[in-house]
């Protein structure tokens, strides 16, 4: 049951790697400094919105319309830090 628990960690560790380089990407959108009309851009971009866009989705759903700013990567972080605490916390239960 330990290994199992590593994984569940070691899955929520790379979320929250993705969900990090989406929000710094779409910084660097907005500002300009990344042009979405360049190939690779383009495809990094793409993939990462189809990767969390599922997850996303139902986040937007409950959060009330905040105008043009998008709090569900930062819900996302909160939901994954909870569930990481959560594993570790109780992970001496499953040994």
């Amino acid at each position: 049951m330990g290994s199992l628990i590593l994984v569940l960690l070691f899955i929520i560790k790379i979320v929250w790697w993705i969900v990090l380089a989406h929000v710094v990407m779409s910084w660097l959108i907005g500002f300009n400094v990344l042009n979405r009309n360049q190939p690779i851009v383009w495809n990094i971009w793409t993939g990462l919105n189809r990767v969390l866009e599922p997850i996303y989705g139902p986040i937007r759903r409950v959060l009330p319309n905040m105008g043009g700013l998008d709090l569900s990567p930062l819900v996302l972080i909160v939901i994954l830090y909870a569930l990481q605490t959560i594993l570790v916390r109780n992970a001496p239960m499953f040994y």
